[in-house]
């Protein structure tokens, strides 16, 4: 009979042996592999976030714009700092000029305690010598007899540009007769031209505020006469009063097809009935040192329209401007009361 298998002392040593080595190495494999999916794992991830970043930098380079922009040009440079300050001073400038403290206005305070009546702006051009004598010899005081009107409060003068070719014969022409007579008002910052006249409005007021200290500013057209005494005496008695818009007031339609007479280029802006707002006539009209001083505050973004008048009716509407209609200002009227007519 065969026996059982049977190990033998030595054989029974050798497998507990070999049983007791392959624990650790078990472990070991078990750790090895953790380590291998862990490493792969960040390797993928890594991977991943290394593709993502890719698609977002194509992204914003392919959205970057190839030209630099004034801002961009602006933040690179270092100026928005700069552009900040700038307009923090002219707000302190704007301030300023609205309190007062202009620099024409301090000069004149020293020289002269006496607040004038009104500046008269007579407008004339380049070509109106003729015009300009008939109106000396006539409503318009010259020499001793213009001085001795502003010792009672009172300054006329005419109201003209720079020629578009500075220091040619025409501005010489100017110099030399204002020389001899004494009576021009010569605006340096403007052109003189027919299609800048209502530039020269702004002009007229914002630099005649700066210049004299008075309770009325009024423009006057070169093609009529005036009543002095008449318009003195209706100055007189409006003394005081702030915030008046004077003159013959009028409306009427906006011509839009160009080439007509009063042809207005952005006739679209005044509505579908193209009417004109409330305004005074450009022949004469009168303005309240405040009215005055605020043209002269906000002159660079005030609008200009085609003709004069227009342009300040359209300041007016955007303050507390008191209107006042006054048929002796209308110079083609018929009253015998009136302190213009045409000439």
């Amino acid at each position: 009979m065969e026996g059982l298998p049977t190990t033998t002392k030595n054989e029974r040593r050798w497998r507990s042996k070999n049983l007791q080595t392959s624990k650790p190495s078990l472990v070991l494999a078990f750790f090895s592999c953790v380590a291998w999916l862990y490493v792969a794992g960040r390797l993928w991830q890594d991977a991943e976030n290394r593709t993502l970043l890719a698609n977002l930098l194509k992204k914003n380079v392919e959205q970057r714009p190839q030209v630099l922009t004034v801002e961009d040009k602006l933040m690179v440079l270092g100026c928005k700092d700069l552009e900040r300050r700038i307009v923090e001073v002219e707000m302190d400038l704007t301030l300023a000029k609205s309190q007062g403290y202009l620099k024409h206005q301090l000069q004149q305070s020293e020289s002269s305690k006496q607040k004038l009546l009104a500046v008269i702006g007579v407008y004339t051009g380049f070509g109106s010598y003729l015009n300009r004598n008939k109106f000396r010899g006539s409503w318009m005081p010259k020499g001793d007899a213009l001085k001795k009107l502003e010792e009672r409060g009172v300054v006329i003068r005419f109201v003209i540009g720079r020629s578009a070719n500075r220091g040619d014969s025409l501005d010489r022409h100017i110099d030399e007769e204002n020389n001899k007579t004494k009576d021009f008002f010569i605006l340096e910052g403007h052109e003189e031209a027919q299609e800048e006249l209502p530039k020269k409005v702004k002009f007229f007021f914002s630099t005649a505020v700066q210049n004299w200290d008075a309770e009325f500013y009024i423009k006057v057209d070169d093609n009529i006469d005036i009543d002095l005494e008449g318009l003195i005496g209706l100055l007189e008695r409006r003394r005081g009063q702030d915030s008046a818009y004077i003159g013959c007031m009028k409306s009427g339609d906006v011509v839009s097809e160009e080439g007509k007479l009063w042809y207005e280029p952005e006739w679209w802006k005044f509505g579908d009935e193209k009417s004109y707002f409330r305004h005074a006539s450009g022949s004469l009209l009168i303005l309240s040192k405040n009215l005055a001083q605020y043209i002269n505050i906000n002159s660079a973004s005030l609008k200009t329209y085609a003709h004069d008048d227009i342009s300040v009716g359209s300041w007016m509407m955007g303050v507390q401007a008191t209107y006042i209609d006054d048929n002796r200002l209308c110079c083609s009227s018929i009253r015998q009361d009136k302190v213009c007519s045409e000439a």
